[in-house]
């Protein structure tokens, strides 16, 4: 059973936009079988080039339900109905946005008619609704309005259905229920409860053995993923293996990757072994040279040394470190960043005092480039990192004492308030080492997070 279904909105983006009509139509695979269409009162201005192209005005949703008002409706008419839309991830994502901020997790299979209409029926020059449609003599009755875009999109897809006999395996292939190469005791069941939220997830196998954890901001997407990556020997072996699925929400992407460093080292999955699994993959670090000049490299993360702060990419690495020399007026060449036997460039534009060819002192150069070291000490200072929580009530915390990792925990700011004694008790420990040093100090580095000492 399906649900075709068209929505009209205020703009083109679901964060920040909002829903002005929708159009559903339950597809028994034959016919219409029932349907719900309503304008939504967006609470907010319809855009003049929106009632251009929709027709919709401020006028006719003055009256019309907010979408908390249909919301019910619209749960139990897709209820274990695969969802069906043109461009499908522009209509599900703006109702699963809706649905979010009423706080409930809208999650439903969806199939999008313009990639199975490309699979069945290849070779059109456009794949547009309105042009596609056309093509096949399939008439809209109300362009860019929620009732005829659907109604031709239910035509569309029936036209799809009765073209090809391996469309439904080619459905069921496209809603990833027949993923290839899985286990046989494995549950495709599991995959319907895996959030769309960030966290760490776990790969068991029919031993009940942990093979493989992971960690992303889209546990679902990211699983689905794994299940269907046949481009390594390693990756084809693990999808075979995988008997079930479990997860942790964690709120916090930062958590997450703090969380899952810690759990590879706790139970060392056999997937992954030899790896090192950071996101944060280049680091800057110091040295003193010959001639005792305080200097500064980029280098992959995989020595014993701790950087002084990472970055997910080279090119990453590089424009920052960029960035500070200017900052704080370094020498190009003593950054790593000019390779020359001669003076940099910045000294022959006067921005370097010549410390690159010794006309600047060490003493003198030195205490600048101390104080770029400074900007990403902590030293023995203690202080909270504070990022989002599990929900929209909670906050995540992470505890820095005396310069060291103590662990996270979670805390409800309308019942601790600005407590410090009981936010820092509510941290569980969890120890410190040089991967999570390059994880919190890369993190910090490239998102702003409130950080408060204690």
């Amino acid at each position: 059973m399906y649900t075709v279904i068209d929505i009209e909105t205020t703009g083109l983006s679901p964060k920040k936009e909002k829903i002005t009509e929708i159009a559903i139509y339950v597809y028994d695979g034959e016919q219409i079988v029932d349907e719900f269409v309503s304008l939504v009162n967006p609470e907010r201005p319809v855009p003049y080039f929106i009632t251009r192209l929709t027709g919709i005005t401020n006028e006719m949703l003055e009256d019309a339900p907010k979408f908390y008002e249909v919301a019910k409706k619209i749960v139990e008419i897709t209820e274990n109905r695969i969802f069906v839309a043109h461009n499908v991830d522009f209509d599900y994502n703006f109702i699963k946005e809706e649905f979010a901020r009423l706080g409930f997790d809208f999650r439903r299979k969806k199939l999008c008619t313009v990639k199975l209409s490309k699979k069945i029926i290849p070779g059109h020059k456009s794949y547009s609704l309105g042009k596609l449609t056309a093509d096949l003599g399939i008439s809209i009755n109300g362009r860019h309005r929620a009732a005829g875009d659907a109604y031709a999109t239910v035509q569309l897809f029936d036209y799809l259905l009765k073209t090809d006999a391996q469309s439904k395996p080619l459905i069921e292939e496209m809603t990833y229920h027949s993923i290839k190469g899985l286990h046989p005791q494995f549950d495709k069941k599991v995959l319907d409860e895996l959030p769309e939220k960030i966290g760490v997830y776990y790969f068991y196998n029919e031993r009940n053995e942990l093979i493989y954890i992971g960690k992303s901001i889209n546990i679902r997407k990211r699983v689905l993923q794994h299940l269907s990556n046949s481009k390594t020997d390693k990756a084809i072996r693990m999808r075979s293996q995988i008997v079930n699925i479990l997860f942790e929400l964690t709120g916090s992407e930062l958590v997450a990757l703090l969380l899952e460093s810690d759990e590879i080292k706790k139970h060392k999955p056999i997937f992954n072994r030899a790896q090192r699994r950071s996101v944060f993959q280049y680091g800057i670090y110091s040295f003193y040279d010959e001639n005792n000049y305080l200097r500064f490299e980029i280098r992959n993360n995989n020595g014993n040394d701790l950087p002084l702060t990472s970055f997910s990419s080279l090119q990453s690495a590089k424009s920052n470190l960029s960035s500070f020399c200017e900052q704080f007026e370094l020498c190009q060449k003593l950054c790593g960043l000019y390779d020359t036997q001669a003076a940099c460039f910045h000294y022959g534009i006067k921005q370097c005092f010549g410390a690159c060819i010794g006309e600047e002192l060490p003493e003198t150069y030195n205490k600048r480039a101390k104080n770029l070291i400074q900007k990403f000490e902590y030293g023995g200072d203690n202080f909270l990192i504070f990022d989002k929580g599990r929900t929209p009530e909670e906050k995540s915390v992470i505890k820095i004492e005396n310069g060291k990792y103590c662990g996270f925990g979670y805390f409800e700011p309308d019942i601790v308030g600005n407590n410090v004694r009981v936010i820092t008790e509510s941290t569980k420990p969890y120890n410190d080492n040089r991967d999570v040093q390059i994880i919190i100090k890369g993190f910090l580095m490239q998102h702003k997070l409130k950080i408060q000492k204690f």
